[in-house]
């Protein structure tokens, strides 16, 4: 290791977790890093704590302690979490119908989609069929008229489709249906996970954050992006009809929680894709899943939910917007499946567009947490990722 590369990490690991110090700033030199962070806890305590490089690729100004950056879908096992708290308390049961909770809801051919049905991107609601702009995301009465009177797109639970941005504002619904404080999702996250744990993580990003805590993402090279996304996901993307367009393009599109001035938008929740946070507060929240959930009132009962294998749709696991086969959901989280392998079975998650990652493994006591400044463009795990991942598991011996 250069002295240039070890003068750009910082942090500390435990004795026996030296390899993923070597990972981490082997990811610097071999692997196109930027800025980073990478924490893991294993059966309650911290192991592994590392952040290095740049911020801001133009300013070259570098990644502190507490710099946080958007971490894409890693934001929906956030989000998730959030239900299973509601779930532990008794305010929701995942097998009955969302009307049940959510009258306004049954329109359309929605009547019978359960909880389970919609948090597996089951429901077919995975695009909205009219203009959906910030406005609306951000006036949370009007978005939830707009989330009643959608229809799906094929027969609930016969087919699996990404709910690339959806998911989280149905879920934000929700939740404040349950919620006796009926606090929406971003709200209900920084009160009853973050604040208890003192996590520097937002689904809710307030005004009080300075710019100078926010990391810039700096997009793949032209090449990255010509040669790294599979052919058939690229043309798709281009696609204004295809379904990941529709999801993930626009109404109201990925890019409505970034901000030219502040970095990323204040006082808006997309709890499907734009949480902003630390890679140790994201392996803190997932420890605490993977340890017993005490710190958070988690129920044992909900804790085997979590951990249970999917529940397929009659059709099986080919996601229709990603276009490909064997990626498994289970209750807002993304399993260790076929597709993306992550931890021992049981294990649940979130993986980020351009890399970002964090799971929950019980078998095996593990949270863990990734991010990045520098977007990449593997579908089916980041080598940044896996090569951190694959050292973790090496040192507590598999």
């Amino acid at each position: 290791m250069s002295t240039a590369v070890s003068h750009e990490i910082d942090g500390r690991v435990d004795p026996g977790f030296k390899a993923v110090r070597d990972v981490f700033a082997e990811n610097f030199t071999g692997r196109g890093e930027l800025g980073g962070g990478c924490c893991v806890y294993h059966r309650g305590k911290k192991v592994v704590d590392l952040w290095g490089g740049v911020r801001n690729k133009l300013t070259g100004e570098p990644w502190e302690q507490d710099t946080m950056v958007v971490v894409h879908s890693a934001s929906k096992g956030l989000a998730a979490m959030t239900l299973a708290i509601a779930h532990s308390r008794g305010w929701l049961d995942y097998d009955k119908p969302v009307c049940a909770y959510w009258p306004e809801f049954a329109q359309q051919g929605k009547e019978t989609i359960t909880v389970r049905q919609l948090l597996a991107h089951q429901a077919g609601l995975f695009a909205f069929d009219e203009p959906v702009d910030r406005s609306v995301v951000a006036d949370l009465d009007r978005l939830a008229v707009v989330l009643a009177r959608q229809k799906p797109a094929w027969e609930p639970g016969t087919r699996q489709a990404y709910h690339a941005l959806t998911l989280g504002f149905y879920e934000g619904e929700l939740l404040r249906r349950i919620d006796p404080q009926h606090r929406s999702l971003g709200q209900f996250f920084q009160d009853e996970i973050a604040s208890r744990l003192g996590l520097d993580v937002y689904i809710r990003v307030p005004e009080s954050i300075p710019n100078s805590k926010l990391a810039t993402l700096a997009p793949p090279s032209p090449l990255a992006m010509l040669f790294g996304f599979p052919l058939r996901l690229k043309l798709d993307t281009l696609n204004r009809r295809s379904n990941i367009y529709r999801a993930l393009v626009i109404n109201p599109g990925s890019a409505v929680y970034l901000d030219k001035e502040r970095v990323y938008a204040r006082n808006l929740e997309v709890p499907s894709g734009g949480a902003v946070g630390t890679a140790r507060a994201i392996a803190r929240a997932y420890s605490v899943f993977a340890s017993g959930g005490r710190e958070l009132g988690l129920r044992p009962e909900t804790l085997r939910e979590l951990a249970a294998p999917a529940v397929p749709p009659a059709r099986g696991c080919y996601d229709e917007c990603m276009k490909a086969n064997g990626v498994e959901f289970s209750l807002g989280f993304m399993k260790s499946c076929q597709a993306i392998s992550f931890g021992n079975p049981g294990s649940y998650g979130a993986p980020g567009a351009g890399g970002a990652m964090g799971f929950a493994d019980p078998a095996a006591g593990i949270g863990y947490g990734y991010v990045t400044s520098q977007m990449g463009t593997h579908i089916a795990g980041d080598p940044r990722d896996i090569t951190l991942r694959d050292a973790v598991y090496s040192a507590i011996g598999g």
